[in-house]
């Protein structure tokens, strides 16, 4: 049997910040790639070391008043806290930022702090066309990548931009999609 005839096996239902409609089902959903996580998360956390350090380096090194150490210190605690929360935020963003396939639609949510949702949908008897775009040899190498989909509606275009497999995904997306075209000209 064919990878692309295979049954799709049942999905591990992602909490969701948002109801689903009646008689729908999540048939698959991504993040971002871990690219676009670690290496930010690392550079955010080396930033929230730093002060720190530097304080502690300043004030081992240096012969300074009382004052001035503790000053010091709080200079390290305020840097310390705005690029750790920096940090958390950035982890936050990426495991809020989903793209979900349903047997009805094609949703994407972004969160980017807890006081902002965003919500896209497009029904997938209104998707037209997709196209995959893969560039460079970092991409190609990890196999990540932009999925842009022309819809019939008013947003004309919904791009899924840095996911993980594609082409497996833009499957996904295509098998559901003719499921659901089908099911809509039996009714």
């Amino acid at each position: 049997m064919a990878a692309a005839d295979a049954p799709d096996l049942p999905v591990r239902q992602p909490r969701l910040p948002y109801p689903l409609q009646e008689g729908e089902t999540v048939v698959g959903f991504r993040r971002r790639h871990w690219l676009s996580l670690y290496p930010r998360l690392a550079a955010l956390i080396l930033l929230t070391v730093a002060g720190p350090v530097a304080a502690a380096v300043l004030t081992l090194r240096l012969d300074l008043p009382r004052t001035a150490e503790l000053a010091a210190w709080a200079v390290a605690a305020l840097w310390a806290a705005y690029w750790g929360f920096r940090a958390v935020l950035a982890k936050y963003r990426y495991d809020n930022d989903l793209w979900v396939v349903t047997n009805q639609r094609l949703i994407d949510s972004t969160k980017r702090h807890w006081f902002d949702l965003r919500v896209s949908t497009a029904d997938l008897v209104d998707v037209e066309d997709m196209s995959i775009q893969r560039s460079g040899v970092l991409a190609t190498l990890l196999d990540y990548g932009d999925i842009v989909c022309q819809t019939a509606g008013t947003v004309q275009n919904f791009a899924i931009r840095g996911i993980p497999d594609p082409r497996g995904f833009h499957a996904l997306v295509d098998r559901t999609r003719d499921r659901a075209r089908l099911s809509a000209r039996e009714t």
